[in-house]
């Protein structure tokens, strides 16, 4: 049976249950132990799913970490409309600093992080879920466009990435550490780089 990593949302019902206790106990786990310590028996013992059944139904530890990375692709999540790209851009930065600086939320990113290091599957999980946030982030690009802050051709992904792309460096890469004034000024370059034209798509 194929491992499930689709971030499609699903009814409910005793399958839907047993999906998600499954998943969001993989996701604990792999928060306090990491990848290479996570288990099938350790989750169904913090799920209550039988280990038959998970063997079933997602094969092995890497395939229950695959499909449990794509649960945040599965919340309504979308960017706050500050009225400006720059503010948009700048409140997506403070969460990804939240997110991995908070104690007891930043063990789950930085584990998935490694995990992607150690685990092809989890590697393609995590590039679906971040081309997911991408594209949802991406809307406040698209807002820019059309109160016309920005010109037309812009691409809203790569805006996005250049605004978040110092926060990530600083955070894994150089292990810096993110202030808020960090995180402002990367959405600042990336806003005024934005407006110059430089991420419009050019011939050649």
């Amino acid at each position: 049976m194929a491992t499930e990593i689709s971030g499609t949302k699903r009814p409910g019902g005793r399958t839907e249950r047993t999906r998600l206790a499954a998943l969001n106990a993989t996701l604990e786990l792999l928060g306090e132990r990491g990848y290479a310590e996570l288990t099938v028996e350790a989750v169904a013992e913090r799920s209550g799913v039988h280990k038959t059944t998970l063997y079933r139904r997602w094969e092995s530890a890497e395939g229950l970490v695959a499909a449990a990375l794509l649960l945040g692709a599965e919340q309504d999540w979308a960017v706050p409309d500050t009225g400006s790209l720059e503010g948009d851009l700048r409140a997506i930065n403070l969460e990804l600093v939240r997110y991995f600086t908070t104690p007891g939320e930043r063990e789950l990113p930085m584990a998935s992080i490694s995990a992607a290091f150690l685990s092809p599957r989890a590697a393609e999980a995590l590039r679906e879920f971040y081309v997911d946030r991408h594209a949802r982030s991406a809307a406040a690009v698209h807002r820019a466009l059309e109160r016309g802050e920005v010109p037309p051709g812009t691409d809203p992904v790569e805006v996005v990435r250049v605004a978040c792309g110092p926060v990530f460096y600083r955070l894994l890469i150089s292990r810096e550490g993110v202030t808020p004034e960090d995180a402002g000024v990367a959405a600042r370059a990336a806003a005024v780089a934005a407006k110059a034209g430089v991420f419009t798509a050019t011939d050649g």
